[in-house]
């Protein structure tokens, strides 16, 4: 496996940025290609620093494209840049562009921790047609809950220069509205994790329930675990073996 650090100018950002690749140095075929997001407080190196994911991929033959997104939600940030519109429209192109990896949604996947995770069913169910599955480990995925009650100043900053004033419930930055109007398109295979001890264990409960009553399917599992990459690193292996089996 070849790991690669890529610096390069993001048209959508209007400023030069990064990503971390993971790429097979060997087969004939173009690799099946994941995108993995970052958390909040993380960057394009923290899967690589704090996993072996690298070894993971080696197992399956498979490319890790990690961006760099710093604290925006993967929004189109209101008081910022528009990293939505880097992380949907561009960075895939500019993948494909640098490298050669698989161009098939049923060879494509995306998934991450914590904001990551928000980022990775945010994309999967704004865009099923590009995923074969998706995987949200630990995920911050009540947007509008964090929106209208996490009083933590971190998070207030960060909900007002993303969103502004404007409320995300009942819009495409809200899971539970993508989910609820979902009908029967086809979605990708979706994967959820989450620790018991995890700050986020309720909203990914109530994420497990809202799928049930839209009859969404969703693979979902709660083990003892905290908001930590002990328990990232455990599932990430799992969630890969979750995605080559769609």
């Amino acid at each position: 496996m070849a790991l690669i650090r890529v610096d390069f100018s993001s048209e959508a950002l209007e400023l030069s940025t990064s990503m971390t690749v993971v790429l097979p140095d060997e087969g004939d075929m173009p690799p099946p290609v994941l995108y993995l997001l970052h958390g909040l407080t993380d960057d394009h190196t923290a899967w690589t620093r704090y996993t072996s994911v690298e070894r993971y991929a080696y197992d399956h033959n498979m490319a890790v494209v990690m961006p760099q997104v710093h604290r925006s939600f993967y929004a189109d940030e209101a008081y910022g840049m528009r990293f939505w519109t880097f992380l949907s429209d561009e960075l895939p192109r500019l993948v494909h562009r640098f490298f050669r990896v698989s161009d098939r949604p049923e060879q494509t996947y995306v998934a991450g921790l914590s904001m990551g995770g928000y980022g990775a069913f945010k994309w999967a169910l704004r865009h099923p047609e590009r995923f074969a599955a998706a995987v949200s480990l630990s995920g911050a995925l009540d947007l509008s809950w964090l929106q209208k009650h996490d009083d933590r100043p971190h998070i207030r900053e960060v909900m007002e220069r993303v969103f502004g004033d404007r409320d995300v419930t009942g819009t495409d930055d809200d899971l539970f509205h993508l989910i609820g109007t979902a009908g029967k398109t086809r979605l990708p295979r979706l994967m959820l994790r989450c620790g018991t001890g995890d700050h986020l264990f309720a909203q990914n409960e109530r994420f497990v329930q809202a799928c049930a009553r839209a009859g969404i399917p969703l693979d979902s599992e709660f083990e003892p675990g905290g908001h930590e990459w002990s328990f990232w690193d455990r599932h990430i292996p799992r969630a890969l073996d979750f995605m080559v089996k769609s």
